[in-house]
């Protein structure tokens, strides 16, 4: 079986990642320390909570450098709502500076008083078309779970996968490059589609 390494930053609800994942035929476990990594390994980094929370923890235990250096050198990655955020420069969220691995700068939602922030619930993502990261999901019209306040903005129209509109504000749904993939969606709570996105990226790395 594939093995799965999702990075544990002491947030997120990393239960439910975990069992996603060997739902769909992976060997995953948690890593609190870049030591425990495996080059095998499809490194996941899942998000919930602050960003700059998230960034001080990553940085106590190394996992900056880690990630950074692991989307270089082109292995395996899929991130996850913060963990799409986090690969970008910087977050409006605490004034944060981020991995900056990709350019483009995470923005809070400014939308008519008509539109709730949080983004939380069900929306479409249109994808680019991919047989591999696709295979059993429509380029247009599928719908995944949000929740998010803040949304990604990248000059890198190349590196949007995926992309969303939430009260007139689009946004980057999803990024690829490489093998290194992200989504603000959470794949583990957005039911069969979601699975068979994670079943779908494990056949594309391999």
């Amino acid at each position: 079986m594939p093995n799965v390494a999702v990075i544990d930053y002491g947030m997120g609800n990393l239960r439910s990642v975990l069992k996603a994942w060997e739902s769909v035929g992976a060997n995953s476990r948690l890593v609190s320390s870049p030591s425990q990594i495996d080059s095998r390994d499809v490194l996941v980094f899942p998000g919930q909570g602050a960003i700059v929370d998230a960034m001080k923890l990553l940085k106590s235990a190394g996992f900056d450098s880690a990630i950074k250096s692991w989307v270089a050198e082109d292995k395996p990655f899929f991130g996850i709502c913060l963990g799409l955020q986090a690969l970008f420069d910087f977050s409006e969220e605490g004034n944060a500076d981020c991995l900056g691995i990709f350019r483009g700068r995470v923005e809070r939602f400014a939308l008519d008083r008509r539109y709730k922030v949080p983004h939380m619930g069900w929306d479409d993502v249109s994808f680019k078309p991919n047989a591999a990261l696709l295979k059993g999901i429509r380029t247009e019209g599928e719908q995944f779970y949000f929740v998010h306040s803040y949304c990604v903005k990248t000059p890198d129209e190349d590196l949007v996968f995926g992309k969303c509109s939430y009260g007139g504000a689009g946004f980057a749904g999803a990024v690829l490059r490489g093998r290194t993939f992200a989504c603000q969606f959470h794949p583990e709570k957005s039911q069969s589609k979601g699975l068979q996105l994670y079943k779908n990226f494990l056949g594309y790395v391999s």
